[in-house]
Parts: structure tokens; C-alpha cells; sequence
């Protein structure tokens, strides 16, 4: 099934991404962890929109690329954080940007 939507209003679930880099590469041994209200064990994971079937509660090991989301009870679902097998990467700090400061962009192969 997909997955649902956050109720109106709620704090929304979030996904951090280590190492904290956007984009995100699977050669990289990309960890997910869903962060929200209820329980960790009680976490939904969502690979391209589909239910992923996945052991140990809220972190996931990415072992294959695409878009995943993951649900909490009460929080809904998280953004969507893609996972691609690009072999050359400009990335940027996986965190809110404010405008003017200084950023470090690493091109990475």
C-alpha cells in the first residue's frame, strides 16, 4: 500500500540521512533513520511508494536505490529521501540552508 498522509496539522515525521549528504548515493552505506511520534518498532517503510518490508524498527540499512518514506502512528509520512547509483555526485549538506552563509559542496566519484 502507499503511504499515508500526515493528519492536518500534526508534527511531521522526519527521515535522517547519514552520512548527512544530499544526494544520496548507495555506495555510500546510506542509513535512514524515522523519526516520530509512537514507537520505533511501530514504523512503516515505503520503497517507490510501495510497502518495504524491512526488519529492525526505525533505522534502515539502503541496500538497493530508490525513493524511500517512512510512516509513524500519529506523525504520518516523512519526505521522500531518493537513493540513486549515480556514479559522480555534487553534493550538499543534508540539513536547512540559509541564504548568505557559507557552504562546503563536495563533488564526490
Amino acid at each position: 500500500g502507499w503511504c499515508p498522509l500526515s493528519p492536518t496539522g500534526a508534527q511531521t515525521t522526519q527521515l535522517l540521512v547519514e552520512p548527512p549528504w544530499r544526494p544520496a548515493v548507495l555506495w555510500d552505506r546510506v542509513t535512514l533513520t524515522c523519526q516520530g511520534s509512537g514507537t520505533a518498532s511501530a514504523t512503516t517503510w515505503y520503497k517507490d511508494g510501495q510497502r518495504w518490508e524491512q526488519e529492525g524498527g526505525d533505522r534502515l540499512t539502503v541496500t538497493e536505490s530508490g525513493t524511500y518514506t517512512c510512516d509513524r502512528p500519529g506523525t504520518g509520512c516523512s519526505p521522500p529521501v531518493n537513493v540513486s547509483e549515480d556514479q559522480v555526485v555534487l553534493q550538499v549538506p543534508a540539513r536547512a540552508l540559509l541564504e548568505g552563509e557559507t557552504l562546503t559542496l563536495r563533488c564526490r566519484y
